[in-house]
């Protein structure tokens, strides 16, 4: 048995040894991507780039040019993605999600929904979110931290999805747009983000950032899907707008504002937001201030036609049923007028009030109201990731940038709705997602 045993131990260590070669001959792994593109957006130029490689090392940009430059400088063993029968293009942002929420969820029905299945519902929707093309998306409003714990479990591997900027819970007064106001007086039930006056909402921005927010959102006028409250009408004052915004910069934090009502929308640039969310009712003083101000504008166009689609089928009151056919419709007018006199637009979509994935379907509306195809696809790219404070990450192709970006069939500055048939999707190097070509 031990001659047995010594035979065994002999013969296994020459296998061993005989099979080193083999292994030292297969290709190395260098961490390196090369990606063939056939035809590259140059979103700040609005110009093609033909026959372009780009050189992706550690889920980074590395260089980007012509193949006869860059090719010679692709190590052996870096992996090749062909992407040379596509439009590329830098991954899309997304700058109004509400990840964990869905559109069945509105209304009463958001009674039933728990903070833990939140976060999963979440965790669905990220994925559905990215395989849509849209690589870096800012979550402005989420229950118990949802949003938070979910760019933690993305950030570490654990989940798919976007890269992730978020609020936490949106701050607001008693009684309105971001309080739920749908339970009887008895549960003396208030949402997590209310706080009144100067010292509460100082208090509360505090808060959310001890909790790992990463923007402060806040409702500066009532709003739809909130029973009994007035979009129109203005909920904090300046004076509480003032400090919200002073100690969300002092402690590094942006600031979006939900903001429909005219009111709303000029004390909320006045105090120094970075964003008004929605401006349905955006007037020529505000556009002008906004101009002055180079705040940003966030509209949430398409589920005007989702949502007075399909209400019917949603748990909405009869309130909040009356506020959408006003409001929506409203909206398009005023907002297409910001767009002609050239208010700073970024790209967003409230997705939760439609379905999550269909968030592509916002570049036709704001190519209906106004704006070239280009000036939409910067919106959701460069004008974006400038909102974000992330210019220097996101947005664009180029060295030093994560290696985020979307494959198309066609030309979508011809044709916007091409954008919502991605085929190839890269999050940081890696490919999330690969469909074949009509071609």
């Amino acid at each position: 048995m031990k001659a047995l045993k010594t035979l065994v131990f002999v013969l296994s260590t020459l296998f061993a040894s005989a099979a080193l070669p083999v292994r030292a001959q297969e290709p190395t792994n260098t961490g390196v991507v090369a990606v063939k593109a056939g035809r590259l957006l140059d979103v700040r130029s609005g110009n093609y780039l033909s026959d372009q490689f780009i050189l992706i090392e550690s889920g980074k940009v590395r260089e980007v040019g012509k193949a006869r430059d860059v090719q010679p400088h692709v190590p052996a063993g870096a992996r090749v993605i062909d992407l040379s029968h596509y439009t590329v293009l830098p991954g899309l942002i997304d700058a109004h999600t509400h990840l964990t929420g869905d559109p069945d969820q509105s209304g009463y029905r958001s009674l039933g929904i728990s903070i833990p299945r939140e976060a999963l519902t979440g965790a669905r929707n990220a994925r559905v979110t990215l395989q849509a093309g849209f690589t870096t998306v800012r979550n402005v409003g989420a229950g118990g931290y949802s949003d938070i714990a979910l760019r933690d479990a993305i950030n570490a591997g654990d989940v798919p999805g976007p890269r992730l900027v978020v609020s936490g819970p949106p701050l607001g007064i008693t009684g309105g747009h971001c309080d739920n106001d749908l339970l009887a007086p008895q549960f003396h039930a208030f949402e997590l983000g209310v706080a009144d006056g100067v010292p509460a909402v100082m208090a509360k921005v505090r808060e959310n950032i001890k909790y790992g927010a990463d923007v402060i959102k806040f409702c500066a006028t009532g709003g739809v899907l909130s029973q009994g409250d007035n979009p129109e009408l203005e909920q904090y004052s300046p004076e509480e707008m003032r400090a919200l915004v002073q100690e969300a910069h002092r402690l590094g934090r942006k600031v979006a504002a939900h903001a429909h009502g005219s009111l709303g929308i000029k004390d909320a640039v006045l105090a120094g937001v970075d964003s008004i969310e929605h401006g349905s009712f955006i007037s020529e003083e505000d556009i002008q201030l906004m101009k002055e101000r180079g705040t940003y504008l966030v509209p949430t166009l398409y589920l005007g036609d989702w949502l007075l689609q399909n209400y019917q089928k949603l748990g909405l009151t009869d309130n909040m049923v009356d506020k959408a056919k006003y409001v929506l419709p409203e909206a398009r007018q005023h907002v297409g007028r910001a767009f002609r006199e050239g208010v700073k637009v970024a790209f967003g979509t409230d997705a939760a009030v439609y379905p999550h994935g269909l968030n592509a379907h916002e570049f036709a509306v704001m190519v209906k109201l106004g704006m070239t195809p280009l000036a939409a696809i910067q919106a959701a790219t460069i004008n974006g990731a400038d909102l974000l404070g992330w210019s220097d990450r996101v947005g664009s192709l180029e060295p030093g940038h994560f290696a985020d970006l979307i494959a198309v069939d066609g030309d979508p500055l011809q044709d916007v709705t091409i954008l919502q048939n991605v085929r190839v999707v890269m999050k940081g190097g890696v490919v999330v997602k690969e469909e074949s070509s009509d071609r």
